[in-house]
């Protein structure tokens, strides 16, 4: 499905990717882990073209681009809009409207960029929100939901425009501990019914259940790539067991304190 290859970034001078490459096949889930500044959440918005690689190639569905300076395959801003509405991403901080009810958030899209008569996005829309059990929600205004709730609508916003990937950038980094399972069991069940998934995520557990493939950023290079058991079982990187054991320690001294 998707296929980038050497994907350069930088911001002035600092080189944030140093030519990363990956492919995704349909159905699959990669996680990407790393350290905060390693730039795995730039990379995820060069897939999507919300940040501009200065190198690099991009593949995706019927879209080929060159992202070199003076190519020819540079994409266009209509070719970006029609690939954006084909991936679908949800980001830490909710980013829905606050002047939009639940349900209008999730339809806007679907009819201003697809096209959709009101009547058929209404029927899309109520339909994903009776999955995630957020159907009497649908006149509420997003900051009378929680955080989890708003989560799970920002993702259900997405999977309206029926996208062929979806990209998730630590989505549950800002959710109180309580509230990340919610998000995570709507992740999981995406997962299972086989939606295309690149996830940025702190969640070392959830990365290993869930994901088909692992991905360790170091320092905005692919350190280490494979399958859960490998890549967090048996790291080969003293960078990569560093960073799973302080994870660990994190972890674990927010449990003792939570105890406390």
């Amino acid at each position: 499905m998707l296929s980038v290859r050497d994907i350069r970034k930088s911001f002035g001078e600092v080189e944030v990717l140093k030519g990363v490459s990956l492919d995704v096949a349909v159905g699959e889930v990669v996680s990407v882990i790393g350290a905060s500044g390693s730039g795995k959440s730039t990379f995820l918005r060069t897939i999507n073209v919300m940040e501009m690689p200065q190198a690099g190639r991009l593949e995706f569905g019927d879209y080929s681009f060159d992202f070199a300076k003076g190519s020819r395959l540079r994409p266009t801003e209509a070719q970006l809009q029609t690939l954006r509405s084909e991936i679908g991403m949800v980001f830490q901080s909710y980013n829905l409207w606050p002047h939009m009810t639940v349900l209008e958030n999730v339809i806007h899209a679907p009819i201003k960029v697809h096209g959709l008569q009101r009547r058929e996005a209404i029927a899309r829309a109520e339909q994903l929100l009776e999955r995630i059990g957020l159907a009497e929600k649908r006149d509420t205004y997003p900051l009378r939901l929680s955080g989890g709730q708003q989560q799970r609508v920002a993702i259900v916003r997405a999977l309206a425009m029926k996208p062929k990937l979806m990209l998730f950038d630590e989505v549950t980094s800002a959710l109180d501990p309580e509230l990340v399972e919610e998000v995570l069991e709507l992740m999981a069940s995406l997962a299972a019914d086989g939606m295309t998934m690149i996830l940025v995520t702190h969640e070392i557990a959830f990365a290993r259940d869930v994901s088909d493939r692992v991905v360790f950023f170091d320092q905005g290079v692919m350190a280490e790539s494979g399958p859960p058991s490998q890549v967090l079982r048996n790291p080969k990187s003293d960078r990569l067991r560093q960073f799973l054991h302080r994870i660990l320690h994190d972890r674990t001294t927010a449990a003792v304190e939570g105890d406390e």
